[in-house]
């Protein structure tokens, strides 16, 4: 009995420990499917959530309806040299525009875009809880496309910080929100694509280069940086459609801060006034005129206006200005920006090269005057001889429109191919200056050219066109293309 219960006991022990086994077995068979991990990439980064910064600054961005004195609103379309630029604003019905806003302060402040409110009736605002309002502007400055408006909501109101755009780099993400095509609160996020771009849409353009979409209707609208603070105000797209294409365009928060105050402050804004109009240096033309080496940009001075702070302080058309009040200049749309920016009557150090020579003058700057821009680019050609010049008469002063006394050599001809050709001398143009010397005649004009060419150096010539005074990079040396 007892070799059977132990025979009965090795058994059951046989078969345990055949369940073991097979489990075992079983085991390393699921465990190698178990322990097999899903494909991971170790440098993958998780995209930003904007959703909290959207929540934070909704209730400062409101929509606004512009009802039109006029019967017929369209959006406004530019052809500029990057293709068509057309302003943001709508594609409502017949008598009314939508566009985009938001809240400085909290009294009721809004800034939005000249364009939203123009040629208005009536400005309705539309707050993030659905409230309407209706609007008062306060003040416009169509040279940058800003508006300033104010609600009474018999409240304080959530409102927005303007930071510092001065500090936006591309690659930098950001965040749209406002009413694209009545559709209001609506978010968008991309990156800047480029800063200080010009557009052609003003004087001042300065623009933020964005791919976050932006369409109809988020004119005036915020753009902020992922701390929450407006960066920008978004105000336009180039798009042959219409919609968007990733190319939209903000005005920088710190040209909005400076106009948004004097309109606060005045109903309006003031501009300082150097009275010049210049145009870019060259490579071509920091050669011709002699500029020292390494000096390849600037704004040149191609007219002083008569009676203006400039001339009273001594510029001299050929001066390149280089700084002003201690901001780098390196174009004439610099100048026009830094000069704008700066109070009236502000004493302003401006340095300058003059025949090689680095000099600096303190110039009271006086007011814009209205219509005006602070430096207008004119006319600008390339540089090149084949010229047939004549006299410039009376009779051909008042064909030309150009004042009395006015000297100089008019070109008659211009022959194909050649120097001046490639420099974009053109039939009418009034050649006053070749280099440093003064022209009142073709012969004086032929002389100092026949110099340049023995010398084999480009030269800058002073030209007149269309009333605009420009200086032209000829090249004596220069062969068709």
């Amino acid at each position: 009995m007892q070799n059977l219960l132990a025979r009965r006991r090795a058994t059951r022990a046989a078969l345990v420990v055949v369940l073991l086994a097979g489990t075992a077995i079983g085991g390393i068979a699921v465990g190698r499917a178990e322990t097999s991990t899903p494909i991971k990439v170790a440098s993958a980064q998780m995209l930003p959530d904007f959703s909290r910064l959207a929540a934070s600054v909704r209730p400062a961005v409101v929509s606004i309806t512009n009802h039109l004195k006029v019967q017929n609103a369209s959006v406004e379309t530019i052809p500029t040299p990057f293709g068509m630029f057309q302003i943001p604003q709508q594609q409502q019905r017949a008598q009314e525009a939508k566009g985009s806003g938001f809240l400085v302060d909290a009294n009721g402040t809004i800034v939005t875009n000249n364009h939203v409110v123009k040629n208005a009736r009536e400005v309705m605002v539309t707050l993030s809880d659905g409230q309407h309002l209706k609007a008062k502007v306060i003040g416009t400055d169509p040279r940058t496309d800003l508006a300033v408006l104010r609600v009474n909501a018999g409240k304080p109101l959530p409102y927005l910080q303007l930071g510092q755009s001065n500090n936006v780099v591309p690659g930098q993400w950001v965040v749209a929100m406002g009413n694209p095509y009545g559709l209001g609160g609506t978010v968008t996020a991309g990156i800047v694509s480029a800063r200080g771009r010009d557009i052609g849409a003003g004087p001042y353009d300065d623009f933020i280069q964005i791919d976050a979409p932006i369409n109809p209707g988020n004119s005036g609208g915020p753009l902020f940086n992922q701390q929450g603070q407006v960066i920008g105000v978004d105000t336009a797209i180039i798009s042959p459609s219409g919609g968007s294409v990733g190319i939209g365009f903000a005005i920088p928060s710190d040209m909005v801060k400076n106009v948004v105050a004097q309109i606060e402050a005045h109903g309006s804004v003031t501009r300082g006034y150097l009275g010049v109009s210049a145009q870019p240096v060259t490579p071509e033309m920091a050669t011709a005129l002699g500029l020292p080496s390494g000096v390849t940009n600037g704004a040149l001075v191609a007219t002083v206006e008569p009676n203006s702070p400039a001339q009273r302080a001594g510029l001299q058309p050929g001066d390149v200005i280089r700084d002003v009040n201690g901001q780098t200049i390196k174009s004439a749309r610099d100048l026009a920006i830094d000069i704008a920016a700066i109070q009236p009557g502000t004493k302003t150090p401006i340095q300058f090269i003059r025949k090689g020579e680095t000099r600096t003058l303190t110039i009271a700057l006086a007011t814009l005057p209205n219509g005006r821009t602070a430096s207008a680019s004119p006319h600008h050609a390339q540089g090149r001889i084949g010229l047939a010049l004549a006299p410039l008469t009376p009779n051909t002063r008042n064909q030309l429109g150009l004042p009395h006394g006015t000297m100089g050599a008019v070109v008659a001809g211009v022959q194909p191919g050649s120097p001046a050709d490639q420099a974009g001398l053109q039939q009418g143009d009034v050649i006053t200056a070749v280099g440093a010397q003064a022209i009142d005649s073709p012969q004086a004009a032929v002389r100092v050219l026949h110099e340049a060419e023995n010398a084999g150096k480009p030269v800058a010539l002073r030209v007149l066109r269309n009333g605009h005074a420009a200086y032209v990079a000829l090249d004596p040396a220069a062969k068709a293309g």
